[in-house]
């Protein structure tokens, strides 16, 4: 998989087409859950995504501190249905994680997890905080970096 790091106006049509697809097949379709998915913060977010012979097949979105949370943040974590069994999602996060701390020279990274995904997180040196809570109808919670 080969990992690039855009700005919103850096994204060709295709790219963020490509993108929007597969936020699209994971986060409403596959998950069953009608939300707005483009919400306006895309303009002000890092897009890091994950191509294989062309096609987008691991993504995350990242934004400075004080957009999204008070710390740096990574949204949008999503790996295509048939590929998650590369390990393209560690390699989205380490990717993400990188961009962050050279773009906004910072370690200090939240994100809203899946509760599900607490463990896969974690082996990315996340820490839950605070109570969990339901983001558009799934269970969510609160993690950052230590």
């Amino acid at each position: 998989m080969e990992i690039s790091v855009k700005t919103f106006e850096e994204l060709t049509l295709h790219e963020l087409h490509d993108v929007l697809q597969l936020r699209s097949e994971v986060f409403v379709v596959e998950q069953d859950c009608v939300y707005q998915d483009i919400d306006g913060k895309d303009k002000k977010a890092l897009h890091i995504i994950g191509k294989k012979e062309g096609k987008v097949v691991a993504y995350t979105r990242c934004f400075a501190p004080g957009i999204y949370f008070k710390e740096a943040a990574i949204g949008r974590v999503v790996v295509d249905e048939k590929e998650r069994k590369y390990g393209y999602g560690h390699d989205i996060m380490e990717a993400s994680s990188i961009a962050i701390k050279k773009k906004y020279r910072t370690n200090s990274i939240k994100l809203s997890a899946q509760t599900y995904l607490i463990k896969f997180y974690e082996s990315h040196g996340f820490k839950t905080t605070g109570e969990g809570y339901l983001e558009d109808g799934i269970p969510h919670i609160a993690m950052v970096t230590a």
